[in-house]
């Protein structure tokens, strides 16, 4: 397993709709056990999706802190209920935020690493890491969904690290 580095805008690769997997060999789970692992490592991490790291495949890993990590092959969001508005930055975008519209709830489905169907329904966070990682499958980042350029902000340097 490997730290793989994390692509950034204006990297091509994160614009690009990302081809299915058809099959779940060696390699698919290599780069799985290397997206878990990048994940993982990187400070502030809910998501990731293969474009960012480079590799145009549909495959996404979502890992919140104290939660079981997902992982989904071939994702698809079957069902959206209610919206919301959330505060959303990106790992291929790093020092910004913005406000964006995301589902109060999502079904999602899609395949395990083992190839085995299988069928999310998550809420809050789970629910907008879902969306925000299938988005990056499909070359859409979420300043896309922002109303307006001027809603995009530079975070602000914590100043109350030691």
């Amino acid at each position: 397993m490997a730290v793989l580095p994390i692509r950034e805008l204006p990297d091509p690769v994160l614009r690009q709709k990302s081809k299915r997997v058809r099959v779940i060999d060696g390699s698919v789970k290599k780069l799985i056990a290397d997206m878990i692992e990048t994940l993982h490592a990187v400070p502030g991490r809910v998501g990731l999706a293969a474009p960012q790291v480079g590799v145009p495949l549909r495959v996404i890993v979502i890992g919140i802190p104290e939660e079981e990590d997902i992982v989904l092959v071939n994702p698809e969001l079957v069902r959206k209920k209610g919206e919301r508005l959330v505060t959303e930055g990106c790992l291929s975008l790093p020092g910004y935020f913005g406000e964006v519209k995301r589902a109060e709830s999502v079904t999602v489905k899609g395949r395990d690493q083992s190839g085995k169907e299988v069928r999310v329904k998550a809420t809050e966070l789970r629910a907008q890491a879902l969306e925000h990682e299938i988005d990056h499958l499909n070359g859409v980042i979420y300043i896309d969904h922002l109303e307006s350029p001027d809603k995009l902000r530079r975070a602000e340097a914590e100043e109350s690290q030691p």
